[in-house]
């Protein structure tokens, strides 16, 4: 018999010889998936006898598919996202850390704003910005957008799961086009759109360019075309001193604000852990700015 220890160990040593490099919490999450723990319960349950074969079995069948490039949040279906649970799969974008510095940005956005507020976030995927939004400011009312209906399936899916039913909606809304009839007047616009430049999806990593979703990542020949359109049609939702906030690809936050200067004051750019700059927001101008 093995304890789970050493099924971890067996586990991590396979992926770093695979050259994974989080091989130590990838190795963790995948064991404690299918022995139905908490990575704490595992730390605290290692020295425990692995009763089950099949669990030994599902694994080195999971480990198999990691190695073969598939992204462990995939694998498990589901990721942490700013401490938020988040059920995942090929449908959406795996959440990123760098993604995080939007949600921050948006939540004490909302906070200064104050009293019942509106958000309103487009290409919402999975809904982890959203949400995480909605349950850091519960006076917040929440819409997620997306025109995939799978995605709007997982939306749906982890709304329920965090028990956020009470401020979020979700709603299918197509980025490119006009925003539809009555969908009301919001504080703040927040996206992570598609920005990959088209030419560009062939050269990324194998885990993310065989996996995720296209539709997710194809921003167009430059990259560009989801921030036009949401600054020239989905501004007229805003209120007056309404705010724009988008993530955005390496090198592109200089062409996002050249986008944005028209028709949004006070630009400013928020630079993620890697000291990339990730986010670009804007202040709606008034009737008679220019």
């Amino acid at each position: 018999m093995i304890t789970y220890n050493d099924v971890y160990l067996e586990t991590r040593r396979r992926l770093r010889a695979a050259g994974i490099q989080a091989s130590d919490l990838e190795a963790r999450l995948l064991v404690a998936f299918v022995a139905g723990k908490s990575r704490e319960e595992l730390l605290r349950d290692g020295r425990l006898l692995v009763a089950d074969g099949t669990s030994v079995r599902e694994i080195d069948r999971m480990v198999t598919r990691r190695i073969n490039g598939e992204p462990v949040a995939y694998i498990v279906g589901e990721w942490e996202f700013y401490g938020l649970p988040v059920t995942v799969n090929e449908s959406v974008l795996i959440p990123r850390v760098d993604t995080e510095v939007l949600a921050q940005e948006v939540i004490a956005l909302m906070k200064r704003r104050g009293g019942r507020t509106r958000l309103l976030d487009l290409c919402a995927g999975s809904g982890c910005v959203g949400l995480v939004v909605a349950q850091n400011v519960p006076t917040c009312r929440v819409i997620l957008a997306d025109n995939c209906p799978e995605a709007l399936k997982i939306c749906r899916e982890n709304m329920l799961r965090n028990k956020l039913t009470h401020n979020v909606t979700v709603i299918e809304a197509d980025a490119l086009s006009d925003p539809p009839k009555l969908l009301g007047m919001f504080d703040a616009i927040v996206s992570n759109p598609p920005y990959i430049p088209t030419e560009d999806i062939a050269n990324l990593d194998q885990s993310v360019r065989d996996y995720e979703p296209v539709v997710a990542l194809d921003g167009g020949p430059d990259g560009l075309k989801f921030f036009r359109a949401i600054a020239q049609r989905w501004k007229t939702l805003l209120k007056d001193g309404g705010h724009l906030a988008l993530e955005c690809g390496a090198g592109q936050a200089e062409d996002v604000r050249d986008i944005l200067k028209k028709e949004f004051d006070g630009l400013r750019t928020i630079t993620d852990t890697g000291g990339i700059e990730r986010v670009v927001t804007g202040k709606l101008k008034d009737q008679g700015g220019t």
